[in-house]
């Protein structure tokens, strides 16, 4: 928490490259929050509701009556990767390519190939700047979605380059494909181990929202973040340099045993006014209202659409390697 409210100490610009609005700090950073944030209003998510439940609907009408499934690739990504299309007003054309992308940077990630990351960096601008030269192309017969309006806005008075456009559209993108996935599978396994748990919240739906908020302490879908020092500091008695590169352990702050006491505890009205799931201060997530919908709308239709949720007796969860998190693999029984 210090790290989070000193945000003149521990600086978010430790990226090499653009990253709008999480790599930036104040005045800089205060401006495009001041824009983008209204894109996460309570406005635009009641809009974007029904069409994420007609997803969501339409994934869980297709599980199995009664068999298994690999629920990250049938399920979870699928979910993630249909919703930020619709969110974001893509072509459906543009699925494969985007899950063949996902594979691309996850192998790339892994085995910390920076060449290779920073050409499937640039695959993916390629295609967001290929979208942006047609709604341009297209005039006032592009489509009114969030894409279109990113070409409308301004900052200062100037519409935004390409490249900060790329920029915001690339850090929602990864958000939302890569976290999103992984809290449907840590969701869907951590139910799957409590079934009381998950009778409960079939019974009363209204505890979805903050169970899952719970869930997600528990088991962290985003591991860490960056800052770097601006002067020098010190921290827990140790002291640090100007310039050195910190990592934030959003992963070990949500499960401190001084503020959580027993962290595998499951009490999300006593733990919520501490939950760092989607951070805090000045950087807080952005995007916290879209995922919290899209969460419960989904684990809503998954329940709703099942008797039972259970783990598959001699094939275990995959977990993730880091830094992702959650699950490579997620085998399910489905009733």
């Amino acid at each position: 928490m210090q790290v989070l409210d000193d945000p003149q100490t521990f600086s978010n610009a430790v990226s090499s490259y653009l990253s709008v609005p999480n790599g930036m700090d104040p005045p800089q950073h205060t401006r495009y929050r001041q824009l983008l944030d209204p894109y996460f209003s309570a406005q635009r998510m009641r809009a974007f509701e029904p069409a994420c439940e007609a997803i969501a609907q339409a994934l869980a009408a297709q599980l199995p009556r009664d068999g298994e499934i690999e629920f990250m690739s049938e399920f979870a990504c699928e979910f993630a990767l249909q919703i930020q299309c619709a969110f974001l007003g893509w072509p459906p054309a543009w699925r494969t390519p985007l899950l063949e992308w996902i594979r691309k940077n996850r192998e790339a990630t892994l085995r910390a190939d920076k060449g290779e990351m920073e050409r499937v960096a640039l695959e993916f601008d390629g295609y967001i700047r290929t979208l942006l030269a047609q709604r341009r192309a297209a005039g006032d017969a592009a489509p009114d979605d969030i894409t279109t309006s990113l070409l409308r806005a301004q900052i200062d008075q100037k519409p935004l380059q390409d490249e900060e456009i790329v920029s915001i559209v690339r850090n929602w993108t990864v958000g939302e494909l890569g976290t999103i996935a992984a809290c449907v599978g840590i969701l869907a396994q951590y139910l799957a181990e409590h079934p009381s748990l998950q009778q409960d919240l079939r019974t009363e739906p209204a505890l979805l929202s903050d169970t899952i908020d719970e869930i997600l302490r528990i088991h962290a879908p985003l591991i860490t973040n960056r800052r770097v020092t601006t002067k020098p500091v010190e921290i827990g008695g140790r002291h640090i340099p100007a310039g050195q590169r910190i990592t934030i352990m959003w992963a070990s702050a949500n499960r401190d045993e001084a503020v959580f006491g027993a962290p595998d505890a499951c009490r999300p009205a006593e733990h919520a006014a501490h939950n760092l799931l989607y951070g805090a201060g000045i950087h807080a997530c952005p995007g916290a209202p879209l995922a919290r919908l899209e969460l419960r709308v989904v684990m809503h239709a998954l329940l709703a659409h099942t008797r039972r949720i259970s783990l598959v007796p001699g094939n275990p969860p995959v977990s993730e390697v880091y830094p992702g998190a959650g699950f490579a693999s997620l085998p399910l029984r489905i009733e």
